[in-house]
């Protein structure tokens, strides 16, 4: 293998993939110096098929952002930031942090991160670090959406499902607007495939008239935070009347028959009312799902950031699970996943993967899911004399400041830590509260990878190559990890040495050299990614470094699911296959099918006694009983629903740091209903003051009949400091988290309410 890189030239198109949603559709590019020009679908990507949505139009705005880092930052007595060199920030760094670890213990560092969007392999590198300092605690924004999600599928199947909507007779989207926010490969031809076909039913549930309940066959317009009551009556509409699959349930399941009774006591129509969805429409939906040969379910963040987030994951289970959804073509499945996304947020890349972790954070008592810590309690766990609380954070390719609720408290907390250090692109919001920032090197200045690949039966991964080489000045998480670890002497050249010379000698030869030599020196396997990042990777072709670490990662793979790897093409012993499909990946600039599965399999991933699916969550069905107490009164003060962070074609997620990505109609409008811009006297484009009960910001009114009244919407990613050319930081459009309380939150996973923040609107003057 060669070391040599590639340049693509201004005529030449190279493979990549967009980074601004979990799907990755693949791309092709054209170039010219550091300026991405031409961009169009990749149709030999396998599972985007040349798909791309206008948002992927818009990557440059990302690569060329005006408030990339090119030094190491070093907060100054002053509060202001002075530009370190390398190793002044390196040794720096690691003496502030092994200092708080040797007086306070490693778990008394936090950890955020493990991937922003888009930007998933650097994760894996920090992760080594994190091993050096004894770090025991970790969140990043899955704890804030979907840890509620996997807890209630880990008790009830014990793996990770995801709908089949290229094949189902009934697709129902939950607190979800795919044809912005997709979610599922080729989106929105999957929604018009649907909605054009007679035979085949789009639901749409949400309070919104979203882009995608315009095209559903039924939609929903439940009341903001009301989906629990919807579910409850519809699940138990599927029970009364005699609609359950009782063979399938008694084949398939255990513990119903202590959900019948609250399902069969469910009053229907008073949930029906508290809900603001019609009796008659949610009898057409549930006949229509019992008597579907195939239904598929997507919960997304309108519900997982609202109230009762973690019982509606619940309760939409009980609607499709008794009517036999499960395990077939059409219906969820379990997707075999390269890493699962588990595994991942514990920090477990190698070995066995069993490191120990609290299941309750050491101040709030918070429930830890997965590993991560709710981001909500974070600032509890900070703002505290308690002895237990976090001392320092390493935030890497995350943005706490901007993107968890009630910005004012986190930096609040940020601020009152010992020591704090980000990695990133840019000079964030975070960033800009924090004592070290170290640049890193763009997504298209590095080896990338998918994270979330959640496909069903042929599972496919995309290892990319660099686009440009790193801007100067930065560094690549692989780079930067290897430094910290070299600098704090726990990596150096006799750990490489040996690893350096098999190498050369190729894939077969290193394997077998790396078992010889962390069976020789166990810490290794703690450190596996830098390792394999100074030893492997300069081997690799046209600048693939850091993606070195996909070789233990298709290692690890092809052992814990070698029938899917053997099916997919990758067969033989464990190193063979792994070595096998390292190469597929290096050499398929599309990326590749690693797993392929059946649907026997999705029943072998049921982790519970005989293959079946638990029914019975205790806790949740204790509080869904407590529905029968109604809705929470609204408050007369706040009267109205602020949906914080809504997903629209002309914003992104905060790793676009450049209001140039904006392309149409108002920037960070608030949108309201008709009805509520009569009753305020305010057409398009005025200026009203938004207040809730944590902020205030003077917003933009953008009528629109997508919003039902009572009901208004921000968008996400807004709000953003931007550095001018002056040095002066300037602010676009509103911010939605100074709006947000981090005390509303779901009960048991912590999620927080940012789609349901009581608020109220006057004229401004």
């Amino acid at each position: 293998m060669s070391n040599a890189r590639t340049r693509p030239g201004a005529d030449s198109w190279k493979k990549t993939a967009c980074i601004l949603c979990s799907i990755n559709c693949g791309l092709k590019v054209q170039t010219e110096g550091r300026r991405i020009t031409k961009i169009i679908g990749d149709k030999e990507q396998p599972v985007s098929k040349g798909y791309v949505c206008e948002k992927a139009q818009r990557m440059d705005w990302y690569q060329n952002a005006g408030d990339r880092l090119t030094s190491p930052m070093r907060r100054t007595a002053e509060g202001d930031y002075e530009a370190v060199d390398w190793d002044t920030a390196i040794r720096e760094i690691t003496g502030r942090l092994n200092a708080v670890r040797d007086t306070h213990g490693g778990d008394k560092i936090l950890y955020y991160g493990g991937g922003g969007q888009g930007n998933h392999l650097g994760g894996a590198y920090v992760e080594a670090w994190l091993k050096s300092l004894g770090v025991k605690y970790r969140s990043n924004a899955l704890a804030q959406e979907k840890t509620g999600e996997f807890w209630v599928a880990g008790k009830m199947f014990g793996a990770g499902t995801h709908g089949d909507f290229e094949h189902c007779e009934v697709g129902v989207f939950l607190g979800k607007n795919p044809w912005q926010s997709h979610g599922i490969p080729r989106a929105r031809a999957v929604i018009r495939e649907l909605a054009k076909n007679p035979d085949r039913c789009l639901v749409v549930i949400d309070p919104r008239r979203s882009e995608t309940a315009q095209k559903a066959d039924i939609h929903l317009a439940v009341k903001p935070g009301a989906d629990a009551w919807l579910m409850a009556a519809m699940a138990g509409m599927i029970a009364q009347e005699g609609w359950l699959d009782e063979e399938w349930i008694e084949q398939h399941t255990v513990g119903f028959e202590q959900v019948r009774p609250f399902l069969q006591n469910v009053p229907v129509a008073e949930y029906a009312a508290h809900s603001g969805v019609s009796l008659e429409q949610i009898e057409e939906v549930a006949r229509r799902i019992a008597n579907a040969k195939s239904v598929s379910f997507f919960e997304d963040l309108g519900v997982q950031m609202s109230v009762h987030s973690t019982l509606v994951s619940y309760l939409q289970r009980l609607v499709w699970v008794p009517t036999g959804n499960y395990g077939k073509e059409g219906t969820a499945n379990a997707f075999v996943p390269f890493l699962s996304l588990g595994k991942a947020s514990k920090g477990q890349l190698g070995g066995k993967g069993k490191r120990k972790v609290a299941q309750l954070s050491p101040v709030a008592g918070a429930k830890i899911i997965t590993g991560l810590i709710p981001c909500n309690v974070i600032p509890e766990e900070i703002l505290t004399d308690h002895p237990d609380r976090y001392r320092a954070m390493v935030i890497q390719s995350g943005n706490p400041v901007h993107s968890l609720a009630d910005s004012q408290r986190m930096r609040e907390a940020i601020r009152a830590l010992e020591f704090s250090v980000a990695i990133d692109v840019a000079m964030t919001e975070t960033c800009r509260e924090v004592d070290y920032v170290l640049p890193s090197s763009s997504q298209f200045e590095k080896p990338e990878a998918t994270f979330f690949n959640l496909e069903f039966p042929d599972n496919v991964f995309h290892l990319r190559q660099p686009l440009f080489e790193p801007l100067e000045g930065t560094l690549d998480e692989g780079e930067i990890v290897a430094r910290l670890l070299e600098a704090s002497g726990e990596l150096g050249e006799s750990d490489y040495g040996a690893l350096r010379l098999a190498a050369r000698a190729g894939l077969t030869a290193y394997g077998l050299a790396f078992m010889a030599m962390v069976s020789a020196k166990p810490k290794l396997m703690r450190y596996v990614a830098p390792v394999l990042y100074r030893t492997l990777g300069p081997t690799l072709p046209g600048g693939m470094e850091m993606g070195a670490v996909a070789w233990g990662l298709s290692l690890m793979y092809v052992r814990s699911s070698p029938l899917a790897a053997r099916r997919a093409g990758f067969s033989g012993p464990a190193l063979l296959a792994a070595n096998r499909l390292f190469r597929a990946l290096l050499d398929s600039s599309s990326g590749l099918v690693f797993a392929r599965s059946d649907y026997e399999e999705s029943w072998n991933a049921v982790r519970r006694p005989e293959g079946r699916i638990n029914m019975a969550i205790p806790e949740l069905l204790e509080e869904a009983e407590k529905l029968q107490e109604g809705p929470i009164a609204a408050d007369p003060d706040y009267p109205l629903i602020l949906s914080a962070g809504e997903r629209r074609s002309d914003t992104s997620n905060t790793i676009i740091r450049n209001a140039g990505w904006h392309q149409k109609g108002l920037y960070a409008g608030l949108r309201i209903s008709p009805h509520d811009a009569a009753a305020l006297g305010c057409e398009d484009g005025d200026a009203l003051r938004l207040s809730t009960r944590r902020g205030v910001a003077d917003v933009q009114v953008e009528i629109s009949d997508m919003m039902s009244p009572g009901h208004i919407s921000l968008p996400n990613g807004t709000g953003i400091d931007y550095g001018g050319q002056d040095g002066e930081i300037r602010q676009l459009g509103v911010a939605p988290n100074e709006l947000t309380d981090s005390m509303s939150r779901d009960f048991l996973a912590g999620t927080p309410w940012h789609k349901h923040v009581p608020a109220r609107l006057e004229k401004l003057g």
